[in-house]
């Protein structure tokens, strides 16, 4: 092989990481054009359900885009963002979903989105409780070639980002199933008892852009019934 391919192949590889990132957390520490994660993984088969989860800890109050999927065909095949501290924005195949949510300032938001096309029902889950069901692009499907980005909303498949969208703050546990998560399963994941089985948290293959940094997570919070604490992590 020749001195100049094997290079090659070192950066490419050096580029990628995989790993358990338990216990830690990307920062986005600057509202940054270049600033974004993306998630590298192999689709086989176009997708008809699907099920992404993640925490997020952010003080902004304009929009800003958290889990961007997009396809050749379609730059939003499955993408959600937050708009505001009350409103969340789900997309399916273009096709944009409003709900509106409990305010939360400076706190950790877990969100779980799912949806499932035999039906087009989307459910949008924040902090474990359920928003009112929707329905959306009901017989589509998702293809199975993907570009997926943290962080920032993808304008076009694997290209330019809507910069008004930029991510600041934290983001950890993100997980992506090819079902839809029972309420059980949503408890589940919350507590650390599930991990995804397209995208996994625990062994993930990731590349890190512009100032993006991985440091130790350093608050946790614990789940009640009524209530949360937010606890040092150890």
């Amino acid at each position: 092989m020749e001195p100049r391919v094997l290079l090659f192949l070192v950066t490419i590889l050096g580029s990628l990481a995989q790993e358990d990132l338990e216990g830690k957390v990307f920062v986005f520490p600057m509202e940054a054009s270049t600033d974004h994660v993306i998630l590298n993984l192999t689709i086989t088969e176009p997708l008809q359900k699907v099920s992404v989860c993640l925490n997020s800890y952010s003080h902004l109050a304009r929009p800003y885009s958290l889990f961007s999927l997009s396809t050749p065909s379609s730059a939003n095949a499955f993408s959600f963002f937050s708009n505001s501290p009350t409103y969340y924005h789900v997309i399916v195949n273009n096709e944009y979903t409003t709900y509106r949510t409990d305010p939360e300032s400076m706190d950790w938001r877990h969100t779980c989105v799912t949806w499932d096309s035999s039906t087009g029902v989307v459910q949008l889950w924040v902090n474990g409780k359920l928003s009112p069901r929707r329905v959306s692009r009901k017989g589509f499907s998702i293809e199975a070639e993907t570009s997926i980005v943290l962080g920032q909303e993808q304008a076009s498949f694997g290209g330019k980002f809507d910069s008004y969208k930029l991510f600041l703050g934290e983001m950890s546990d993100v997980h992506m199933w090819d079902y839809v998560l029972t309420p059980k399963d949503i408890h589940k994941v919350i507590s650390g008892g599930l991990n995804g089985n397209v995208i996994s948290w625990r062994s993930l293959v990731y590349e890190m852009k512009g100032s993006v940094v991985i440091q130790p997570k350093l608050q946790c919070r614990s789940w009640g019934s009524t209530s949360s604490l937010y606890t040092p992590c150890y």
